[in-house]
């Protein structure tokens, strides 16, 4: 588990879709608008994988993934990678502002997971605001992709009851697109969740199979 005063590069998000949330930036986040990204922008005109951040032994790597409409850095268009300093600002398309942040310990974070009435001791913990999810007291880092939380957020909201498949789909991907999503996406999408999870807590599976019914959360009081 990492320590409470351990601190890590930040990328939070200033004026756009995602205004407002922030991400520990402790390995690889891919930033697109495909589902399974990191960081999910919910924008056409943002490309399904469009940059990427990465750790170097020098600090962080921001790479454009030879996007439609390219990635800036400081108000310049980025051709390559370039290596982030403190402030420095990252567009997405034009449509997603970013501000770099060195190390959270200059961010107001709290570390402790959410404590919720009535699930004080339950195995997973999450914080919806925030996008932040613990498993067995480990953070699942780097966060969740917005697929996957919405996922996970539906199951833990129904603490231990069956969702149906169909009412999953709908809640992931939209009625409108609903209709067009296969059991393989969906099989795809719950096998990458649980790794996740995993990721932090190996010795526990939370997202449970019903066969012929749907999926539910096994949240087990500590």
């Amino acid at each position: 588990m990492a320590s409470k005063n351990e601190s890590h590069p930040v990328l939070l998000a200033q004026s756009g879709p995602l205004s407002g949330e922030r991400w520990p930036i402790r390995g690889p986040l891919t930033i697109g608008r495909d589902q399974d990204c990191d960081i999910v922008i919910p924008d056409r005109k943002i490309s399904r994988q469009h940059a990427q951040l990465r750790l170097s032994d020098d600090g962080v790597v921001l790479e454009d993934l030879d996007s439609k409409n390219g990635t800036h850095h400081n108000g310049e268009q980025l051709h390559g990678r370039v290596l982030l300093k403190d402030g420095d600002i990252v567009q997405i398309a034009l449509a997603q502002k970013f501000a770099f942040i060195s190390s959270d310990a200059t961010v107001p974070l709290e570390f402790e997971p959410p404590v919720e009435s009535g699930l004080e001791e339950r195995r997973l913990r999450m914080d919806k605001r925030s996008r932040r999810v613990w498993a067995n007291q480990v953070e699942v880092a780097p966060p969740l992709s917005l697929a996957q939380f919405t996922m996970l957020d539906l199951l833990y909201r129904r603490d231990g009851l069956v969702v149906p498949r169909e009412e999953m789909v709908r809640a992931v991907w939209g009625q409108e697109e609903a209709y067009g999503i296969s059991d393989q996406a969906v099989d795809a999408l719950v096998r990458r969740l649980r790794d996740r999870l995993a990721e932090a807590d190996q010795d526990f599976e939370y997202v449970v199979t019903v066969r012929g019914h749907g999926l539910r959360l096994d949240n087990p009081k500590l």
